[in-house]
């Protein structure tokens, strides 16, 4: 069936994109001999792993459940960091996960004896924060949990660790990752040649339009030839940018003031980051409030009264009925959906290059209840 055939609300993956950004990733990895691996918090749809491990080196995970993902659906390079673990989950981690990384020295200290099979790292905050306004999302950030500071690193774990991690960045160019690494060498520096790795996390919007690659790779080979070592990226938003929809048909319009379109898509339950970072979603064939002739306020089903997607114009009027396509919604959407309200979720389908669409999950009433109890 094609696209707007699908029964909503739908996520839809589109595979001819996904596949382009694969094969910038996989660039930069033959160019760099870098290791690329993907952070499933962003991006989970396991469908498509067999496809993302023909490109990339790996998985990488937020936790035990995400780890077992990445090792039972792509089998390739499994990582995991957490900012703190359970003895049960660790124990199982070890089995399955090739770099464990940890947040502090205390959970090392605490954890160092059951990983002798795997290779460990520290997590470092270099205190550069690059992030301006998002502080959510800023991990260096006065106060972070997130990372030791060099106040606080004890060179004498040098002796348990294979490797360092940092992750600083959210959706940015390779000019704040310079800025970063600079801060890593002044403040790591000295132990960067004591350990074989150095995992530079991810944020990387790597396959945007405007990304400086090429800065990107002399990053990376600046770090590999002076301190002699191994390097890892885990981007996930660079795996599946531009690569998704959120297919929604409307099913109201109100007016107070403003004319609102009632979805069957909700930014609280099926897009979370809306209303988090907040940030307005980009529509299909659709302009700023007031920019074209027909303006609405976007909205859902719920009985949040904040549930608003935004504000946004048309060409034409929109009628209930009418299908709407909000783009770049294979990232931090299926990840992070819920079903308040009972909202059902979203189906997921797949966009095959040839533009037929096929739904790879129904979801209906059973997983809302299984959910409860």
């Amino acid at each position: 069936m094609r696209i707007e055939e699908l029964k909503t609300p739908c996520y839809v993956i589109d595979e001819k994109q996904l596949k382009k950004n694969l094969s910038i990733l996989q660039k930069v990895e033959k160019d760099t001999g870098c290791k690329i691996l993907l952070a499933q918090k962003a991006f989970s749809c396991f469908y498509e792993y067999p496809l993302i491990g023909q490109y990339i080196s790996g998985t990488t995970a937020s936790g035990l459940f995400e780890a077992r993902l990445g090792k039972e659906e792509m089998g390739k390079e499994n990582h995991v960091f957490a900012p703190a673990y359970k003895e049960e989950d660790v124990k199982e981690l070890v089995k399955i996960c090739d770099h464990m990384v940890f947040n502090s020295f205390s959970q090392l200290e605490k954890y160092k004896t059951l990983c002798k099979e795997t290779s460990v790292g520290i997590r470092i905050n270099p205190e550069c924060s690059t992030q301006g306004d998002h502080a959510i999302y800023d991990p260096c950030a006065p106060g972070s949990r997130l990372g030791v500071t060099r106040e606080n690193f004890d060179g004498e774990c040098l002796k348990w660790i294979d490797g360092l991690h940092f992750h600083t960045l959210c959706e940015q160019n390779a000019d704040d990752l310079e800025k970063t690494l600079q801060a890593v060498e002044e403040k790591f520096g000295e132990f960067l040649s004591e350990v074989s790795w150095l995992n530079m996390g991810g944020g990387h919007h790597i396959t945007r339009e405007d990304y400086n690659v090429k800065l990107l790779e002399k990053c990376i080979q600046h770090m590999k030839e002076t301190y002699d070592l191994d390097i890892y990226l885990e981007p996930g938003e660079a795996v599946a940018l531009n690569a998704g929809y959120l297919v929604t048909e409307v099913m109201d319009i109100v007016e107070n003031e403003i004319r609102t379109l009632i979805l069957d898509a909700s930014a609280a339950c099926h897009m979370p980051d809306v209303l988090e970072m907040p940030y307005r979603p980009p529509l299909k064939d659709s302009g700023e409030a007031g920019e074209k002739a027909y303006t609405y306020r976007l909205s859902s089903c719920t009985c949040l009264a904040g549930d608003v997607i935004g504000d946004y114009s048309f060409d034409r009027e929109i009628q209930i009925g009418d299908k709407l396509y909000f783009m770049d919604m294979a990232i931090y959407s299926m990840v992070k959906n819920n079903t308040f309200n009972g909202m059902p979720l979203p189906d997921i389908a797949v966009m095959h290059e040839d533009g037929e669409c096929e739904v790879i999950r129904h979801f209906g009433y059973e997983d809302f209840k299984s959910r409860l109890s």
